[in-house]
């Protein structure tokens, strides 16, 4: 037990204090915290133009329906101008509606291309004209239809509330289970391939180096091989909770910055009745950081750190085997890497192509399955996990480590003394159930 801590604290301070370790550690959350309030302090203190539209040719049903958006579209109705004249009048558009209205096909010119925004609120209003002209049509007056339009202003909203066995209820917001389960399953996705790949290239290096002939007199492989793994896992979580620690203390600090103008847009919102998108995404925002404080994140966090942790056993023991028969030929380790990188990749497709579904039969079996379970669960965890579930998870992800590293023990140790020879799984599962 002893050697294997040497080689823990060997492994473990050669790459804490390496350079890149310590600037992706600091520098990292640093970057992604100013991108993020750096573009939600644009967003709020960015106004929008608004576009002045020339609407031409209009067949006579849509000058006392197409409605302004304040704010963000002005239609002017005029028959002075024409494709070229509108570029010298301040209209950043003309609208030509002289195209058969059955068709719902017309053309409009602008100075500049218009952004994928503007073309939709104008279609949308097109829409809404072209109904409005048909209800018109069928007897429905435009006083009616106008007070009817005021009525309904507004959307309906539903409050999900999950409710236990014991009755008691809690609640529950999909998107932000989404964002949670998707960036949770993704950190590990890509954890797991970087940090095991870290582990192949160590025992690559001191293999090629004859490191690990040096190290191997005074050690066994196993312990040599659970050193390193144990080891790089320690780095990983300092990287982790550095990064944690790291958020805690600069999200209040950037957050400082922000209140003023997110209150100031708030404020303008609530009195504007015609409040624009962009105070509309300042009040969800408002409201998503609240619902972000209802979240149990030490729940969270406690089973990040064991599908991380145990995600990362299952396959570092692999990529050790697959270092320790590796030779300076870097293109036989690809190969070699090839089966235990697909099934960490297909856990990634199943996480992001079914995660709206999190308790579909693919969601819960891939949940439990060793191979994909430390990435998909994640996906799970945050919308509400049957306990039942959970358990046979965390036992069949520790089995299956034990395995995997009872296989990839009985591979490095003969691996690690090999030369001179490119090998396949075929021959390493030879090894692996040869008894010794």
């Amino acid at each position: 037990m002893d050697k294997i801590l040497l080689i823990i604290k060997r492994e473990y301070l050669t790459r804490v204090r390496n350079k890149t370790f310590l600037l992706t550690t600091f520098l990292l959350p640093i970057v992604i915290l100013l991108f993020i309030f750096g573009t939600a302090f644009l967003a709020a203190s960015t106004p929008e133009k608004l576009k002045k539209i020339a609407v031409i040719n209009d067949p006579g049903m849509f000058k006392s329906n197409l409605k302004n958006d304040a704010g963000h579209l002005n239609f002017d109705f005029t028959t002075t101008l024409d494709s070229v004249g509108f570029k010298n009048s301040g209209y950043d558009a003309l609208l030509d509606l002289n195209n058969d209205s059955i068709s719902k096909n017309f053309t409009i010119l602008s100075k500049e291309e218009l952004d994928i925004k503007t073309k939709e609120m104008i279609e949308a209003r097109l829409d809404m004209a072209f109904e409005n002209n048909l209800l018109e049509k069928k007897g429905i007056h435009k006083e009616i239809l106008d007070s009817i339009i005021n009525q309904s202003t507004g959307s309906f909203t539903i409050n999900n509330r999950r409710v236990s066995d014991r009755g008691s209820s809690e609640q529950v917001n999909a998107s932000l289970n989404y964002g949670i389960g998707f960036s949770s399953g993704f950190l590990i996705y890509i954890t797991m391939i970087i940090f095991g790949a870290m582990v192949m290239r160590g025992v690559m290096e001191e293999k090629t180096n004859r490191i690990a002939e040096v190290i191997i007199s005074s050690v066994k492989p196993f312990q040599l091989m659970m050193g390193k793994i144990i080891g790089i896992a320690s780095v990983g979580l300092t990287q982790f909770l550095l990064w944690i620690i790291l958020i805690v203390i600069l999200l209040p600090v950037l957050s400082s910055f922000l209140p003023h103008a997110l209150m100031q847009n708030a404020i303008e919102a609530s009195q504007n009745i015609h409040s624009g998108p962009g105070n509309s995404a300042l009040m969800k925002a408002l409201e998503l950081k609240q619902m972000a404080d209802s979240v149990n994140w030490l729940r969270i966090i406690c089973y990040f750190l064991f599908y991380f942790l145990g995600g990362y056993f299952f396959y570092a023991s692999l990529f050790a085997a697959v270092g320790s028969v590796s030779n300076e030929d870097s293109q036989g380790a690809q190969s070699l890497m090839l089966p235990i990188m697909m099934p960490i990749i297909f856990s990634f497709i199943i996480l992001s192509s079914n995660l709206t579904t999190p308790n579909s039969k693919i969601m819960v079996w891939a949940s439990i399955i060793p191979f994909t379970s430390p990435v998909v669960m994640m996906g799970r965890i945050a919308s509400g996990t049957p306990w039942e579930q959970l358990v046979a998870s965390m036992f069949f992800l520790i089995a299956g480590f034990v395995f995997t590293t009872w296989i990839a023990g009985k591979i490095y140790r003969i691996g690690i003394l090999m030369y001179g020879k490119r090998f396949s799984w075929k021959e390493m599962l030879k090894w692996a159930f040869h008894k010794s």
